[in-house]
């Protein structure tokens, strides 16, 4: 199985939101000895979606197959004015490169949804990557965790014990099911 952590922040310091999950969500996925790969939109050198572009630029190749290769998918995003970033809606609109491959877009991929904010609205974030998943035929996890950002590291920086349990029930339902959540 291969997983795939989409880091949606267009941040590129070491002790972020984003990097700090993504680091502890690869962490988890490794110790299940799930082949991760955390793609992370402010390395991947991906233009801004444009029809008329006569090449399709490498970045947005390596990209599409990075996401079609993947079994499961989690998408990471901080709340940017009730939705996602604009650069990760960006980044899955180039998944329109695959319209014309077998199976296009993300059919039948599973994808878990995490989004934070500073105040109580993250669930909004976590509806605009829903409505985009579906749209690109993939199928949501039934469990997505919006996070209170000030809640979600503890006191030494570590995980909130809260947020652990949600992030081990996401992970057993993308790597085993929902049979296995009791």
């Amino acid at each position: 199985m291969k997983a795939l952590i989409f880091n949606g922040a267009l941040e590129r310091r070491k002790d972020t939101t984003s990097e700090r999950l993504s680091d502890y969500l690869s962490e988890e996925l490794n110790k299940l000895e799930i082949e991760t790969n955390v793609f992370k939109i402010a390395e991947s050198g991906v233009p801004l979606f444009d029809v008329s572009i006569q090449n399709t630029p490498n970045s947005v190749v390596l990209m599409n197959h990075i996401f079609r290769d993947a079994d499961v998918h989690i998408w990471l995003t901080p709340l940017y004015h009730g939705s996602m970033t604009g650069v990760m809606k960006n980044c899955l609109d180039w998944l329109e490169y695959s319209a014309d491959q077998p199976n296009p877009y993300l059919t039948g991929k599973v994808i878990g949804l995490v989004c934070w904010a500073d105040g109580v609205q993250a669930m909004q974030g976590i509806n605009a990557m829903d409505a985009v998943a579906k749209s690109l035929r993939a199928w949501t996890a039934p469990l997505s965790i919006p996070i209170q950002r000030n809640e979600l590291f503890d006191d030494n920086g570590n995980i909130n014990p809260k947020y652990e349990n949600r992030f081990e029930i996401l992970l057993q339902l993308l790597t085993r099911g929902v049979q296995t959540i009791s």
